[in-house]
């Protein structure tokens, strides 16, 4: 199946986990290891949540992650800091990348916003170079928006 069929399912299939369901964290959990468990060559799916002033780690799939990354720290700060999706295709070249996971080699991470407010960020990493493009950025924010409706 190629890559947009697979996100039109993916879709799909997240809009019928969350129908119900309003907990923000269930369905974060839910969201994620949907992610995690569908999409190949991802090596951690999850959330960090906006609170405080800084991104504290939500719901993931994956190897253990940082707790705490300061706004404009790392893929996942700039994502929350300029409120724009971050495709990174080599970490290694990502100036002030933080190595959660050394393995990691690609990361992708989509700023969730609601009401004009930042809330969260969706940061999917993968050991492959050159793993997401916009076609992963347009339809994980899609997912991203699901959360909220």
């Amino acid at each position: 199946m190629d890559k947009e069929k697979t996100y039109k399912l993916l879709l799909k299939q997240a809009g019928n986990l969350l129908q119900g369901e309003h907990d923000l964290i269930a369905n974060m959990s839910n969201i994620s290891a949907l992610l995690f468990n569908s999409l190949a060559e991802v090596s951690y799916a999850g959330f960090y949540r906006f609170l405080d002033q800084e991104l504290i780690l939500g719901p993931f799939q994956g190897p253990v992650a940082c707790m705490h990354i300061q706004l404009g720290k790392g893929v996942c700060g700039v994502a929350a800091k300029t409120q724009q999706i971050q495709i990174v295709p080599n970490v290694h070249e990502f100036s002030g990348h933080i190595a959660c996971d050394a393995n990691t080699n690609s990361e992708i991470v989509v700023p969730i916003i609601h009401n004009k407010k930042l809330l969260a960020v969706l940061d999917l990493d993968s050991n492959s170079f050159n793993r997401f493009d916009q076609i992963d950025a347009e339809y994980l924010a899609k997912i991203a928006e699901l959360l909220f409706n």
